[in-house]
């Protein structure tokens, strides 16, 4: 059974920063598989903040460019995301997720429908 278990989330003051961990169980490996995480507000679409691709080569939107850094450790099988310089605009339910690395994830990987597995998604909230 693959599983997903986000960790980190929290509550944080504008300009702080958190980090969220992914680990990976049953047939993901993140040194193979293609990873992201993604975030959703309430009544707002699932939108994606970071990917990155086996060979770790990173994605992201123009929203959290700089701010965001989303790393794997292989030996782990874990996925991060650094978050620095938290703004309001960044309160969602943060989801890692999964996707086979096929040529369509390169060119949308930050679309949620290019990802097949998800975790249960970690709270993060900023005050202003």
């Amino acid at each position: 059974q693959v599983q997903l278990v986000e960790s980190g989330g929290g509550s944080v003051q504008a300009g702080g920063s958190l980090r969220l961990s992914c680990v990976a169980s049953g047939d993901t490996n993140v040194a193979t598989a293609c990873m992201g995480w993604f975030r959703q507000a309430p009544g707002k679409v699932r939108e994606g903040v970071a990917t990155i691709e086996r060979g770790g080569r990173p994605f992201y939107p123009d929203s959290v460019m700089g701010r965001f850094t989303i790393s794997k450790d292989n030996a782990k099988n874990t996925v991060y995301l650094q978050m620095n310089n938290l703004k309001p605009e960044d309160t969602a339910m943060y989801y890692c997720a999964a996707a086979i690395c096929t040529p369509r994830w390169y060119i949308s990987s930050l679309n949620p429908s290019m990802s097949e597995t998800w975790g249960q998604g970690t709270q993060v909230t900023v005050s202003s």
